[in-house]
């Protein structure tokens, strides 16, 4: 937006029927005004006007108990991302499955029981899109749901690999169309000024799942039976079915109802939950268009085989770049490691079974508290900032873990550099979580709203993961750690040049961003205005 002069140009709190703020020719900053920083006028305009959400209202609880369902997507996923990582550093497993006991779980059969999950996820992109597009994201949640409980079911009744090899891709299939359809209904059904910190919330449930699976393998890792993994990878089917039950009973996304013409119920909707039950309400006025807008630009709820607008244009090339990084980054940062951790634990001296899965557990506590963290600040530190200090923070504390392992590791011959080696594994997790965690579910939905594409490049970046690691460990040991640094400073160095920052922008702004000459630049510039309190409403009156 292009600077004017403070007395030409303000933006009235009143919204009119389209949803955009009024810019009226003359306003007068008065001298005792107060001057704030504000990216996106009109939102701010629209919350200082409308009727102020409480999060301790009966409607907001209600709000959060609908999400909390949703997020049953996310605690499904985290199951099958630790269990297996788990179960994978038992001997009862190893032996029973005949999958090289004597080197801890790492070489060709554990890539290709690992990587089959990726590849059924990959499959199930394909049709998660048209599947959550054609009966709506409550629909999507459900199949999803369906198909993961039939995975479950099956690993946990394994008799040899080829039942885990079925059971993992049906589940790597199932997990695809639920992570399409539950984080698009989050942030479709999430208030804008609660949104970053909702989203965030939603990927943070996937240590939910971790904790209590981990914690679970602690204490059946030590019965000496099949029973000490088959329980652990049976829990997965209870967080399935409760989203299988409740999934129909919730609301229906809003944008989706309108992409499919139900505009009347999606307004009530709106109303209900963002706007203290005012139709009129400015902020829900804002997202009708805002939704109407997206639809119509990109129609992707209507087209779902056709994908060319994702490059028709400078704009879209922009925007699919950005999400494509986000999908591929937050796969390759390092958290890669983390389905092998109890190997990379005996690596770095925990010479025990019991101690190897007690630190697992521990990991995944820390891991779940720097997500909490980096969910509450995700509304108010930018997206490009958390993106950029998280990448190399995980970067230094790998480098960290590498010289340590390297140096002291399983020989015991310095028991406190090898405890340095463990601390730095709990501070990467906590790091790579902290801005991560949020950052995956929110930052492509901002920047583009192709949920199948980002899916599809999230399975494909854990497929080289899930498939690599156990070979590279087996071959080079500790010196597959070296790939991660390497490529985290490499990430660092495209975020600062080429990551806008989304933080608290319409569709309209993020639109005028991605088509500037210099779309960073543009992203993090803010405009001061001047808050301006009148008898009617309070008026932002720009002063830069």
């Amino acid at each position: 937006m292009s600077n004017h002069s403070p007395e030409k140009q303000s933006h009235e709190g009143a919204i009119d029927e389209k949803g955009a703020t009024p810019i009226q020719d003359e306003g007068v900053i008065p001298q005792n005004a107060k001057f704030i920083e504000v990216a996106n006028v009109d939102y701010a305009a629209a919350l200082a006007n409308g009727p102020q959400l409480k999060a301790t209202s009966a409607r907001s609880l209600q709000l959060f108990a609908i999400l909390l369902v949703s997020f049953m997507g996310s605690l499904s996923n985290g199951f099958d991302g630790q269990v297996m990582s788990a179960v994978n550093g038992m001997q009862q497993y190893l032996t029973y499955f005949n999958i090289n006991g004597d080197d801890g779980g790492v070489g060709s059969v554990t890539a290709i029981i690992f990587g089959i999950y990726s590849i059924g996820s990959i499959a199930g992109v394909a049709v998660a899109g048209p599947i959550t597009d054609r009966f709506g994201r409550r629909g999507g949640m459900a199949l999803g749901s369906l198909i993961i409980i039939i995975g479950a079911v099956v690993i946990t009744v394994a008799k040899n690999v080829h039942y885990l090899l079925g059971g993992r891709f049906t589940l790597g299939f199932g997990v695809a169309i639920t992570t399409t359809a539950a984080p698009a209904y989050v942030v479709e059904m999430s208030p804008p000024q609660w949104r970053g910190r909702l989203t965030g919330l939603y990927n943070t449930f996937y240590y939910s799942g971790s904790i209590l699976c981990t914690g679970l393998t602690v204490a059946t890792g030590r019965i000496n039976s099949t029973a000490a993994w088959r329980a652990p990878l049976a829990i997965q089917i209870i967080p399935a079915t409760i989203l299988l039950v409740f999934a129909f009973l919730l609301p229906e996304s809003p944008r989706w109802l309108i992409s499919v013409g139900r505009k009347d119920e999606a307004r009530r909707i709106l109303a209900k939950y963002h706007g203290n039950g005012d139709p009129d309400a400015p902020l829900v006025l804002l997202e009708w268009k805002e939704f109407e807008e997206s639809v119509r630009l990109d129609a992707s709820d209507k087209r779902w085989w056709d994908y060319s607008e994702l490059f028709h244009t400078r704009n879209a090339r922009y925007r699919t770049s950005m999400m494509l990084l986000m999908g591929f980054f937050g796969q390759w940062s390092g958290n890669g490691l983390g389905y092998f951790l109890p190997i990379l634990f005996g690596a770095a001296g925990a010479n025990t079974q019991n101690q190897r899965l007690t630190l697992n557990f521990a990991n995944t506590i820390v891991s779940a508290t720097g997500a909490v963290i980096g969910t509450t600040l995700t509304d108010k530190v930018g997206r490009r900032t958390m993106w950029f200090w998280g990448t190399l923070a995980s970067a230094g504390t790998l480098a960290v873990v590498t010289g340590c392992t390297a140096k002291w590791g399983s020989t015991n011959a310095n028991p406190a550099g090898a405890n340095a080696a463990i601390a730095f594994i709990f501070l990467f997790g906590f790091v790579y979580s902290l801005a991560y965690t949020p950052l995956q579910a929110l930052y492509p939905a901002e920047c583009l709203d192709y949920n199948t594409s980002y899916a599809l490049a999230v399975s494909c970046a854990s497929f080289v993961n899930t498939y690599a690691g156990p070979i590279a460990l087996q071959n080079i040991q500790w010196k597959y750690y070296i790939v991660y640094i390497v490529w985290d400073l490499f990430e660092c160095v495209v975020i600062h040049f080429f990551a806008v920052e989304t933080k608290g922008r319409t569709l309209e702004e993020l639109n005028e961003i991605f088509e500037a000459p210099n779309p960073v630049k543009a992203s993090i510039t803010k405009h001061k205005v001047a808050v301006v309190q009148k008898s009617d409403a309070t008026e932002l009156v720009i002063a830069d």
